[in-house]
């Protein structure tokens, strides 16, 4: 905890800002996961099956760069469960404030044991912005981005 407080003294004021958005964003989106039923989250975050552009723009790519950083530091310091989906969502919600477009995927694998693992991701470009290590082990089942006409 004392690190992470000396830490904090050497990130920009920008930093900083971008931080206290991620952490609201998370516990935005663990609650939405809590108290909202999938059907509502989906149609937030768009269509099913759909996928955003793989090319961005260089401002696009910085601002996913960005947001990804500060979700996924904040991520693992929560008292509550910041995984893979509530990162999605957050950086979603993040990066849709933005006008930046994402895909978040979701996935499985085989586990050894337990059936099956679950996993879920957000890609902006070609850049994967939370959940992407590892995220070659998930055959992805659905992805959903938003349309735009």
């Amino acid at each position: 905890m004392w690190n992470d407080l000396k830490r904090i003294g050497r990130v920009s004021r920008a930093q900083r800002g971008l931080l206290w958005e991620a952490i609201a964003a998370l516990a935005m989106a663990r609650v939405a996961l809590a108290c909202v039923p999938f059907s509502r989250i989906a149609a937030w975050l768009g269509t099913a099956g759909a996928e955003s552009p793989a090319t961005v723009t260089p401002e696009q790519a910085q601002a996913a760069e960005a947001v990804g950083w500060a979700v996924s530091a904040l991520a693992r310091r929560v008292p509550w469960d910041g995984r893979c989906f509530a990162q999605a969502l957050a950086a979603s919600a993040m990066l849709r404030r933005r006008g930046v477009d994402g895909t978040v995927s979701f996935g499985v694998c085989e586990g050894a044991s337990d059936g099956f693992e679950a996993h879920a991701w957000l890609r902006v470009g070609t850049r994967m912005v939370t959940g992407g290590a590892g995220h070659e082990r998930f055959k992805v089942f659905t992805t959903f981005a938003r349309v735009r006409s």
